[in-house]
């Protein structure tokens, strides 16, 4: 059933590298035909060159397969008129369109909104931009990190920030633009009419700064580099090593958590009993005192972790629902059951056998 939800629709790609490929694909994972009309005069979408020094230079790169599976793709010179108007054609039967053009790019190729919805009053026009409305500069998901306040806020203290490994900004912008498609259709299906919808990355960005966020709004703390630990919660995202050399990850919420890991480890004394010289008080007997307390918290953890292995460990937390995570390379994400079920495969016209993981990570009316 999930996989014809939009069976009946047609979605044009007029999108480039990640965030808008993604929203295509999303459609095409739940049955919509989706068409990628890519630029041939640059040899079509950038991210087909985008390939690790170990790929093959002669198949399609994995960036872009990530990305792109099972669109329709035509390669087009929009500046050419028979190629302008085979679009057009294209879009004339589509529910649809996704454009991360620029404005004035759209404008002159006469793919704009107000140009395309006169004509099919029924389109939706899903359009992506880098920044604010009227902010035209350049936008890469990494320069979106650096202004929105992410790359500031990862990595370690007192050393350079360090960027996250995926195209999150671009992700988090497909789905606030998925999000507004969605809400299109909707309305469309009352009026029977299309409509204009964008999402930036920028706005994206912050939209999902959360917690940290209002760290500053409220409290007037600007958030530093931490690490993988979190600025509110000890020990959660404190990182640790066990006796057969695995690392962990700890994420302890709650009171009732912290108790049962320090049952778990042997560390029965530690939220009460445990005090600080100068005053008397107990170091770790509440959340914010283990925030305050953190390092001192962390090696009487770190002495009882390293003595277990991983297995160990994992049976103790696990049995005693002590949140945790063991570190894992992408080889050893995959050999997961569940993991492997978010794989799809695509064989290419020339043999290549091509993966990437599904975009849709829901499920509709199953049991």
């Amino acid at each position: 059933m999930q996989e014809t939800i939009f069976s009946d629709l047609k979605v044009v790609e007029l999108a480039s590298v990640l965030a808008g490929p993604a929203i295509g694909m999303f459609f095409r994972e739940l049955g919509a035909t989706v068409v990628k009309i890519e630029n041939k005069t640059t040899g079509g979408d950038v991210t087909r060159n985008w390939r690790l020094p170990s790929e093959n230079t002669d198949q399609q790169s994995a960036y872009y397969s990530s990305i792109n599976w099972k669109k329709e793709t035509l390669l087009l010179n929009l500046k050419e008129e028979s190629d302008y108007e085979l679009a057009l054609r294209q879009i004339a039967e589509a529910d649809i369109l996704i454009s991360n053009f620029k404005k004035e790019s759209a404008q002159k190729l006469k793919l704009d909104f107000p140009t395309l919805s006169g004509k099919f009053p029924n389109l939706i026009y899903a359009e992506l931009s880098g920044f604010e409305p009227g902010n035209s500069r350049p936008a890469f998901d990494v320069v979106l990190q650096a202004e929105s306040g992410f790359l500031y806020m990862c990595g370690n203290p007192n050393q350079p920030p360090v960027k996250m490994p995926v195209a999150l900004i671009d992700i988090l912008a497909a789905h606030q633009l998925k999000e507004g498609i969605l809400i299109a259709l909707l309305e469309r299906a009352k009026t029977g009419k299309g409509t204009h919808v964008t999402a930036s990355l920028y706005e994206s960005a912050i939209a999902s700064l959360a917690n940290q966020a209002t760290n500053w709004l409220m409290a007037e703390t600007i958030p530093q580099p931490m690490g993988t630990q979190h600025p509110n919660i000890a020990p959660y995202g404190d990182m640790f090593q066990t006796k057969d050399k695995n690392w962990i990850v700890l994420a302890v919420g709650n009171e009732k958590q912290f108790q049962m890991l320090c049952a778990q480890l042997d560390l029965i004394p530690l939220p009460k009993q445990v005090r600080d010289k100068s005053s008397g008080n107990a170091q770790f007997d509440t959340n914010q005192k283990r925030v305050i307390n953190r390092a001192g918290l962390n090696q009487h953890l770190a002495k009882a972790i390293e003595k277990l292995t991983l297995s160990e460990l994992s049976k103790k937390f696990l049995d005693h629902d002590i949140p945790f995570g063991h570190l894992k390379n992408m080889k050893e994400v995959f050999e997961n059951p569940a993991a492997q079920e978010m794989i799809l495969e695509e064989v290419l016209p020339d043999g290549q056998l091509t993966k990437r993981v599904k975009t849709v990570a829901f499920r509709v009316g199953e049991d």
